[in-house]
């Protein structure tokens, strides 16, 4: 039941990472947490579709707060070394497009891939991100009208 949404899964942490390799490590950390947890899973609380959502996000917030405490360690002992912009979403978005995503807060992108990208509806979506769905509504509401100032701005220029 749950490999079924493993496409899901991946999409998700490819938007909220911006790293297709990142993403399929974390896809993958995502499952074995499933499988390991698979007895907790409640059908009756939400989809097993929200449920790998929920542990995809707590992953790849796990993953992040790591990597955080990892680069200042890693600052602390190294020279400032100048690192290279690379896309963050890649493939099949324009340049302004995706300059215009990576523009938004975390917050802003991870409510656009569940609620455009994933098309999970305002409910799963806040059960997911552990707010309230209105929230949901209010935070997607703001980011696409964050993307579509900055697309005419690109286009007026």
């Amino acid at each position: 039941m749950a490999e079924e949404h493993l496409d899901d899964v991946y999409r998700y942490l490819l938007y909220v990472t911006g790293n297709p390799d990142l993403a399929e490590d974390l896809a993958a950390a995502t499952f074995e947490r499933a499988l390991n947890r698979w007895r907790r899973f409640d059908s009756r609380r939400g989809s097993a579709r929200t449920w790998l959502c929920q542990l995809a996000r707590s992953t790849a917030l796990d993953h992040f707060r790591a990597e955080r405490r990892r680069r200042r360690r890693e600052e602390a002992y190294s020279l400032d070394v100048p690192r290279a912009e690379e896309p963050i979403f890649g493939e099949g978005l324009s340049p302004a497009l995706d300059a215009a995503v990576q523009s938004l807060s975390a917050a802003e992108r991870e409510v656009v891939v569940l609620r455009v990208v994933l098309e999970l509806d305002s409910e799963t979506a806040a059960s997911v991100l552990g707010i309230r769905p209105t929230a949901v509504s209010t935070r997607l509401s703001r980011a696409l009208q964050k993307l579509e100032e900055r697309m005419v701005n690109d286009v007026r220029a």
